[in-house]
C-alpha cells in the first residue's frame, strides 16, 4: 500500500468533518491487509481502520495512521433449494449489496435498503431498520487478526450480536480487520411489513401484491423523505440508540407521558428516542454550525462547517434535556474518534 501524509479526511466521513490524518492508506485487496499486518512495526500508531465513514464522528486530527478498507466484490459461494449464500468484500457498498440480492429475487436484506456504509462495517454495530437487523440474514465473516496475524472466521454466534453492537464494537475493537461478510438470503422471501409505515407506502405505490423489490422501493422512498442525504448535508444517520427499559419503568413513564412511543423487544420496552428528542424541543433546532434534522430528530447534522466538538456539545445538551424530562439516558450509536 502507498502511504500518504497529512491527508484531509473530510471526504472519508459522511459528517464531512474536516480533520487530517498524519498518514493514510487504502487497502484494496486482502493482500494489502496482510502486508499491513506484517509491517505493523513500521506503522505510526494509533491505527484506525475506516470503512465507509458513515458511522464515525471525528473530533480532532488523527495523530496516527488511517487505513481505509476498500476490498470489493459480490459472489455467490453456494446455494440449495431454499437459500443462497452471498459473500461481499468488506469495502463493498452496503446498498449495492442489497440491490444485488433484490434484483436476483433473494430476500432478507430489502428492509435494510438505503442505509449508508459498507458491507464490512454492517456487522460491527449490527445495523437495523424497519423491523429487521443484519444478524437476521448474517451467516459468517472472515477477518484478519492483527495480533496473531492469521485469518479467522466468525460464525453468527461468535459475533455476539446485540442491539447495535457486536464483539467487534466492544471486546475486540481495533483487533480484527473484517475482510468479507457472507449472508444467507432466501429464494422464497418472507416479507416484513409491520414496522413503521411500510404498508402505507406500499398502498400509495399501488403495490397490492408486493414483492421484495416493492418493499425496497417503499423503504427507499420513506428514507429519502425522512433522512438527509450525506452528499447534501453532513450526517451519520441515527446518532442515538433507541433506549431499552424494563416494563415497570415504562409503566411509570406512561403515566406521566401517555403518548410515549414504544415497541416490545424481548420482554423489555424499546423507546423511540426520536419522539423524546422532539418532545424536548430539539427537532429542527440549530446551534452554531451543528443541528438536529427537521424531519428526523435522531439525526444530528453538520449545517455548515461544524467541528466534531460542536456536534458533541449538541449531543450532550440533547442527552441532558432528555434525562431531565424522562429520566432516560440516551446512548450514542455513532463511533467517536
Amino acid at each position: 500500500m502507498k502511504y500518504l501524509e497529512d491527508i484531509s479526511l473530510k471526504h472519508y466521513n459522511t459528517f464531512s468533518i474536516d480533520v487530517r490524518a498524519r498518514f493514510f492508506a487504502e487497502a484494496q485487496t486482502e493482500e494489502d491487509v496482510i502486508d499491513l499486518a506484517g509491517n505493523l512495526q513500521d506503522i505510526h500508531f494509533p491505527l484506525l481502520i475506516l470503512g465507509g465513514g458513515s458511522n464515525t464522528l471525528f473530533t480532532k486530527d488523527f495523530p496516527g495512521t488511517v487505513i481505509k478498507i476498500s476490498m470489493k466484490g459480490i459472489h455467490v459461494i453456494k446455494e440449495d433449494e431454499d437459500a443462497v449464500w452471498v459473500k461481499a468484500g468488506a469495502g463493498e457498498n452496503w446498498d449495492d449489496l442489497v440491490e444485488f440480492c433484490v434484483n436476483n429475487g433473494w430476500g432478507g436484506l430489502e428492509n435494510l435498503s438505503a442505509i449508508p456504509g459498507n458491507a464490512g462495517t454492517s456487522p460491527v454495530q449490527n445495523i437495523g431498520a424497519y423491523g429487521v437487523e443484519m444478524k437476521d440474514t448474517f451467516f459468517e465473516l472472515e477477518t484478519f487478526d492483527l495480533e496473531s496475524k492469521v485469518k479467522k472466521i466468525f460464525s453468527k454466534e461468535e459475533c455476539g450480536f446485540g442491539y447495535r453492537e457486536s464483539i467487534f464494537k466492544l471486546k475486540y475493537k481495533g483487533r480484527f480487520i473484517i475482510l468479507n461478510v457472507t449472508f444467507r438470503v432466501l429464494k422464497k422471501p418472507v416479507l416484513h411489513l409491520e414496522y413503521g409505515n411500510i404498508r402505507e407506502e406500499l398502498t400509495l405505490m399501488k403495490a397490492d401484491h408486493p414483492g421484495i423489490a416493492d418493499v425496497r422501493e417503499a423503504i427507499c422512498r420513506i428514507r429519502s423523505r425522512k433522512l438527509p442525504d450525506p452528499a447534501v448535508i453532513g450526517n451519520a444517520g441515527s446518532f442515538f440508540k433507541n433506549p431499552v427499559i424494563l416494563p415497570q419503568q415504562f409503566e411509570n413513564l406512561k403515566r406521566s407521558f401517555p403518548g410515549i412511543v414504544s415497541f416490545q423487544q424481548d420482554g423489555k420496552i424499546k423507546l423511540a428516542a426520536a419522539w423524546m428528542i422532539e418532545q424536548c424541543g430539539w427537532k429542527g433546532k440549530r446551534v452554531g454550525n451543528a443541528g438536529v434534522h427537521s424531519t428526523q430528530p435522531l439525526v444530528l447534522v453538520n449545517s455548515g462547517n461544524a467541528t466534531g466538538s460542536e456536534i458533541m456539545n449538541l449531543r450532550d445538551e440533547i442527552r441532558i434535556s432528555v434525562y431531565e424530562k424522562f429520566g432516560v439516558r440516551l446512548e450514542t450509536e455513532v463511533n467517536i474518534v
